[in-house]
């Protein structure tokens, strides 16, 4: 099966960290969110990959090249200007995005996924593709659950009894949710989703491509699965998700050697595994020890 991997932003939630290094390559104790999600797509069986860059995309290119080491075949879609050898990144949204690659690479034939570089899931994305068959859309979105007080964070998605997709709302305030099923950035697409882009200018699958497919009464589906959504919107998520790891909450990072006595906040001690964002340090006085990381960059 083909996927499609969204790192074409610059984020900026995410700065300073992102201002030298793309958001999909900051390190999960040292191993880049994208690499994590590239071997979740080779499990579930998508071996063949177009990751679209532009910001800072050679960092990307270079680390992942042909996507040999990983198991499975990589390439990629430059957006933007490249003027006397120099890349001048421009992305055009997401949507635009797919659109430029079959343009230029005819790469989608079949149904196909499309992931956001930038969190890390454990959910059965082959499951998740039968499920939209049977469906029978031109389009599914993963979706999660996540508390009322949070729905104003992202793109809540309300569905009727069937799981058609009904309405959209982007960051609604608490109070005027229609649910709590959220937009994770994972999408299922027939090839035939082309003949809804533009064949010009900028294009978001979010902002613009489903609530035009719900506006002409498209059938487009939800997919409600139970797995492990960690999002690194912000420099908040991108610590607590190194925090998880180190925890080993985070189902797919397995560490077996035990390694630091951390102490948060002069609290509780935790036995953590052996890391490198936390080097071996000889000696450690709990009580001074506080909470922070060495970041790996």
């Amino acid at each position: 099966m083909k996927a499609m991997i969204l790192a074409a932003g610059k984020g900026t939630r995410v700065q300073p960290l992102t201002n030298t290094t793309p958001k999909p390559m900051l390190p999960i104790l040292d191993v880049p969110v994208m690499e994590l999600i590239i071997k979740k797509l080779k499990a579930d069986g998508f071996n063949e990959i177009v990751i679209n860059t532009s910001y800072l995309s050679e960092e990307i290119e270079n680390y992942f090249k042909d996507g040999s080491q990983f198991g499975v075949s990589i390439r990629y879609s430059f957006e933007g200007e490249i003027i006397d050898g120099v890349r001048h990144g421009n992305a055009i949204g997401s949507a635009a995005g797919m659109r430029k690659i079959q343009n230029e690479k005819a790469f989608f034939d079949d149904t196909f996924l499309v992931i956001c570089g930038d969190a890390i899931i454990d959910a059965d994305l082959s499951k998740a593709v039968k499920m939209h068959k049977q469906h029978g859309g031109i389009s599914s979105m993963l979706l999660k659950e996540v508390p009322m007080e949070s729905v104003d964070k992202y793109g809540v998605v309300e569905l009727d009894d069937s799981d058609r997709v009904v309405s959209f709302q982007e960051k609604p305030k608490i109070e005027e949710a229609r649910s709590n099923l959220v937009n994770t950035g994972i999408y299922i697409f027939e090839p035939e989703i082309f003949s809804h882009i533009p064949a010009e200018g900028n294009y978001d699958i979010g902002g613009e491509l489903f609530p035009k497919l719900v506006s002409s009464d498209t059938p487009i589906y939800g997919i409600n699965l139970p797995f492990q959504w960690i999002d690194i919107g912000t420099i908040e998520d991108y610590y607590r998700a190194n925090l998880m790891a180190l925890k080993n909450e985070i189902n797919q990072i397995e560490f077996s050697k035990a390694g630091l006595i951390v102490n948060y906040d002069a609290v509780s001690s935790e036995e953590m595994p052996h890391t490198p964002l936390i080097q071996d340090i000889p000696q450690v006085n709990e009580s001074h020890y506080s909470r922070r990381m060495k970041y790996a960059g």
